[in-house]
């Protein structure tokens, strides 16, 4: 077990920077945060490139009304046969409220090309249909204070289909959904509230997650591993003691509240 003194050291070395920087993260409590990865189920062709612009969520059954556009969107052509044997590339990493995502939209740009097994480059048309995004019906829950991460499985042998004899290819994008918790988390609230405490999770002697408690004392760590684990608990007020709570459970999906402890000097 990593000694109280090796820890607050450790610590107390951060900047006042890096403090309030943390602390910040506790800002989006009673909120989920997901992210949205691609990947692929092979075609025969040499490459694949679809051009990501957006990635919406919806909480309503209209296809007209709520749409959100997730934040943290990496915007980019990206070649689909590099995303196989379980490989993905997170598209978007956002914080969102939690409830029932009823649909989700992948929006392409005009940037979409195939390179088929002779070495030629064509550029996919798009249904002019689809100019609005592809929208696919998910009706999955997400509760507040889990880290979600959604696959979009893009089934490059039915989305691509030959137009003709001409040469020409067609882009209809048939994507399955998959939307999983990644761990769990863990909250609560460390007092006294004037500075901030750090807050980490140990696994016998390895860190497995840290965050700063934020104003007020609440603190939120989410995307932790099923199991039980030890609680540290250090103030950036070198006057105040540290301290520990043993036998922490975190369950899959689920939100572990920690009682309230109070530092003392």
């Amino acid at each position: 077990m990593p000694s109280w003194k090796h820890l607050t050291n450790g610590v107390l070395l951060l900047s006042t920077a890096l403090f309030m920087a943390a602390c910040s993260k506790n800002d989006n409590d009673g909120k989920s945060r997901i992210q949205v990865a691609l990947t692929d189920d092979p075609g025969d062709f040499k490459a694949v490139y679809i051009d990501v612009q957006e990635v919406n969520v919806n909480y309503n059954d209209s296809d007209d009304n709520g749409w959100q556009t997730l934040a943290g969107m990496r915007k980019g052509r990206y070649n689909l046969l590099t995303l196989v044997n379980d490989k993905d590339t997170v598209l978007a990493d956002a914080e969102i409220a939690s409830g029932t995502i009823k649909q989700i939209r992948l929006v392409l740009g005009d940037d979409n090309w195939v390179v088929t097994n002779a070495g030629d480059s064509i550029r996919l048309q798009t249904p002019s249909g689809q100019s609005s995004g592809v929208k696919l019906k998910v009706n999955m829950a997400v509760s507040e204070g889990v880290l979600y991460k959604m696959l979009l499985d893009f089934d490059v042998a039915k989305s691509i289909h030959e137009a003709g004899n001409a040469g020409k290819y067609m882009l209809k994008p048939v994507i399955r959904t998959v939307l999983e918790a990644q761990g769990g988390s863990i909250k609560g609230v460390v007092l006294p509230a004037v500075v901030p405490s750090a807050v980490l999770v140990l696994n016998g002697t390895d860190t497995v997650a840290s965050t700063y408690s934020s104003v007020g004392g609440a603190y939120l760590l989410k995307g932790v591993a099923a199991g039980s684990y030890t609680l540290h608990y250090i103030s950036t007020d070198s006057t105040l003691q540290p301290a520990a709570k043993q036998g922490v459970v975190v369950e899959m999906g689920k939100v572990t509240t920690v009682d309230t402890l109070r530092l003392v000097k």
